[in-house]
């Protein structure tokens, strides 16, 4: 592609934010700058196409960023995760039963 398809690449990409982009709002940048005659219509598709999945990689990484932070987030609070919990509450319905039935372990 010429250097004026990279700079609208550029631009598309800074300008809306990567990590926001849907389907549709691509498809209708897209359509725009090729109703301009800035990019052929085959142009637009593969633009479309490689818009898509940078968005959906961007968005991939975004999460996986905002897992990391809320993970670190749970440790400094000392908060206990659901899986945590799940295996006290298991140990706990064991305990219960343990007791009832007279059969503790020590």
């Amino acid at each position: 592609m010429s250097d004026m398809n990279d700079l609208i690449r550029k631009v598309v990409l800074t300008g809306i934010g990567l990590a926001a982009l849907t389907k549709e709002k691509i498809e209708e940048v897209v359509k725009e700058v090729v109703e301009k005659g800035k990019l052929s219509e085959k142009e637009g598709k593969e633009f479309i196409d490689e818009l898509l999945k940078k968005s959906e990689g961007a968005k991939e990484k975004v999460e996986g960023q905002i897992e990391k932070a809320l993970q670190a987030t749970l440790r400094k609070m000392n908060l206990v995760t659901r899986d945590e919990f799940s295996k006290l509450e298991k140990q706990l319905k064991q305990l219960k039963k343990d007791v009832k039935e007279g059969t503790t372990k020590k």
